[in-house]
């Protein structure tokens, strides 16, 4: 995986290195899953890791011996983050991230090396003013912008994010290096006056491995004998979700009807397209999303998948499913821009790959029917 061959960190130089990210396994969030990975990944390598994040259970510090290094993982009980209101998720960023420095504390003030992400958001806004602290290198991997997303998911501008973006665009030009998640990113993060020679590229890489007699997972009784396609992990804010709704409605009231979308999905967009086909009377399946374990077994299942991303959000977020998406040997659907990084690598992927853009229904509709011939 080409996220764990590569280090920003020389272990010559920078033996004791801090990752702060958001939920660790076993809860769901992708930027924890891989910065554990990563984190243990530098651990065999030799250096001495902590890494600190969140967790809905009850909070713990664990500390092992890992290859050739070490490994502490402090974890701090968190409740959700309440969804719901602007100002709640805010208040939560704050507490949330206070809670992460002080616990990281001590490690950090030790540390030769400091890798945090954009889960949660705004850490930037402690770390480098408090940088006097740190005397490790601080490298910044910018898993989603913010508060990009935040001003992407309004309908008009607000006066306040944008004084925000300001001062985050002030912190960020005092940050020692980069890590980007694709060319989109690295295009964005040049136009606000990052040096090209700060900005690295590290993809994430596919967090499971499939081999070529693994388990798969049975499909749900309603789906059995169908052309399925499946949409599986988080469906928020920055997916698509009015081209995936009419489509699907144009291909089952006009069309051939032979696809099912399964949603293995949370988040808001779920939410929404859920909502819709039950009251449209359409057929879907909707299950929670499975543990990173059982996920190569799930994502070899159905006849496709589904990526989809609104246009406003290209190259501020990278839905990091597309790599397992493309290494389970599925076709891909995507909704979304010839921009983003998504169609650069999906296009040249094989066994099958069809884009529709953003508003464009009924070539949804026609994707659905031609991967049903297919």
């Amino acid at each position: 995986m080409e996220l764990l061959e590569q280090s920003p960190f020389d272990l010559a130089k920078e033996r004791r290195i801090v990752i702060i990210a958001d939920w660790l396994p076993p809860d769901f969030g992708a930027v924890g899953q891989y910065m554990q990975m990563r984190a243990e990944t530098l651990a065999e390598q030799g250096h001495e890791v902590t890494l600190v994040g969140l967790a809905a259970g009850a909070g713990s510090k664990v500390h092992r011996t890992s290859g050739k290094g070490t490994l502490t993982e402090i974890r701090l009980s968190a409740r959700p983050v309440p969804r719901g209101s602007l100002l709640g998720r805010m208040l939560w960023t704050i507490a949330t991230n206070l809670r992460l420095i002080l616990a990281a504390f001590g490690p950090l003030r030790a540390a030769d090396g400091i890798l945090f992400t954009g889960s949660p958001p705004f850490l930037i806004h402690l770390l480098v003013p408090l940088r006097l602290l740190w005397r490790g290198r601080l490298i910044y991997r910018i898993t989603d912008f913010h508060p990009e997303c935040l001003i992407a998911a309004r309908d008009r501008p607000s006066l306040a994010l944008g004084l925000l973006l300001g001062l985050t665009n002030f912190w960020r030009r005092r940050v020692d290096g980069f890590e980007v998640l694709g060319e989109d990113q690295r295009r964005r993060l040049s136009a606000t006056g990052i040096p090209a020679g700060r900005i690295e590229l590290v993809r994430d890489g596919s967090p499971v491995t499939f081999a070529p007699d693994g388990p798969l997972e049975p499909l749900p009784d309603d789906l059995a004998g169908k052309c399925v396609l499946l949409y599986s992990g988080n469906y928020g804010i920055a997916h698509e979700v009015e081209t995936v709704v009419r489509g699907y409605e144009l291909h089952h009231r006009e069309g051939s009807g032979r696809v099912r979308l399964w949603l293995s999905a949370t988040g808001s967009g779920a939410d929404e397209i859920a909502g819709r086909f039950v009251a449209a009377g359409l057929p879907f399946h909707r299950s929670a999303p499975v543990a990173l374990e059982k996920l190569a077994s799930l994502l070899r299942a159905p006849s496709a998948h589904l990526v989809t991303l609104r246009d406003s959000f290209v190259g501020y977020v990278m839905p990091s499913k597309i790599y397992a998406c493309l290494e389970s040997q599925k076709p891909v659907l995507f909704v979304g821009s010839a921009d983003s990084d998504i169609d650069l690598l999906a296009r040249s992927a094989p066994p099958g790959y069809w884009r529709v853009s953003c508003g464009d229904f009924r070539g949804f509709a026609a994707a659905l029917e031609a991967m049903a011939d297919r």
